[in-house]
């Protein structure tokens, strides 16, 4: 997914405001499970959420104002009721890597109850996880 960075992104010296990191993880993540055919909306109608339980990020190097990034995401560990992604923000001009995050997204019904992963998710995440390693 790509992502421009906006003036309203950045703090008086033009440099991305760390939070901000977080709405593109998060924004990519949607992205990823709707280029796959998992809306997140329609999930939670038929009862599966998925919240996030853990993030970690490593912040490499700052974006600025109007650079463009590329935010990727993979799945790297599909458990029962949970997966964890590697996610990655590169800015396009240079290829730097600029942030890597690792996200762990509970599935759960919409009370926060633990869930099984739906199969057909789990069946796309598995397969994608067999690509990467």
């Amino acid at each position: 997914m790509d992502v421009r960075i906006y003036y309203e992104d950045t703090d008086a010296g033009g440099v991305v405001y760390h939070a901000n990191y977080i709405k593109y993880l998060e924004r990519a993540r949607t992205e990823y499970f709707r280029s796959r055919g998992f809306l997140v909306a329609e999930l939670a109608r038929n009862g599966f959420v998925f919240p996030v339980v853990r993030l970690e990020i490593d912040f490499k190097a700052p974006a600025l104002h109007d650079d463009l990034l590329s935010v990727t995401t993979c799945p790297v560990r599909v458990g029962g009721s949970s997966v964890t992604l590697c996610q990655k923000i590169v800015r396009q001009d240079d290829g730097k890597l600029l942030a890597e995050g690792f996200v762990t997204l509970a599935c759960t019904s919409p009370a926060l109850k633990a869930r099984r992963i739906p199969p057909e998710i789990r069946r796309m995440l598995e397969a994608e996880l067999e690509q990467v390693v």
